[in-house]
């Protein structure tokens, strides 16, 4: 299974992000995607996640101006992050729970920076 992230990159406080993220290879059954992010000398944190049912779970940090996403067909989940402040600056990582053996796999990161 690989994750392939797309958007990130320098953004304004206020401003919005889009991220999305593709699960390609073996899937076999996807339990959960999402979004989790660590900054620079802090723990990862989850930002969000979609479990399959359709149920999210959000991250207190960003609750209440994000949302998750998801299209079934292509295996891909979105984040809309709104009212970004620069504490949301981070390296955004998506994460699958799913697969043949239900495993957790990480995508490669992607800079999010928010600049004041």
């Amino acid at each position: 299974v690989q994750l392939q992230a797309f958007g990130g990159g320098l953004v304004q406080a206020g401003g919005y992000l889009r991220l999305s993220c593709t699960a390609s290879g073996n899937i076999f059954r996807i339990n959960s995607m999402g979004w989790y992010r660590q900054a620079p000398g802090k723990q990862r944190e989850l930002v969000a996640v979609i479990v399959s049912s359709g149920s999210t779970i959000y991250g207190d940090s960003v609750k209440g101006r994000s949302t998750i996403s998801r299209d079934n067909a292509k295996n891909t989940v979105y984040l809309q992050m709104d009212r970004l402040k620069p504490e949301d600056t981070a390296v955004y990582y998506c994460n699958m729970d799913g697969g043949s053996y239900s495993q957790d796999y990480w995508g490669p990161g992607t800079q999010v920076t928010v600049s004041s």
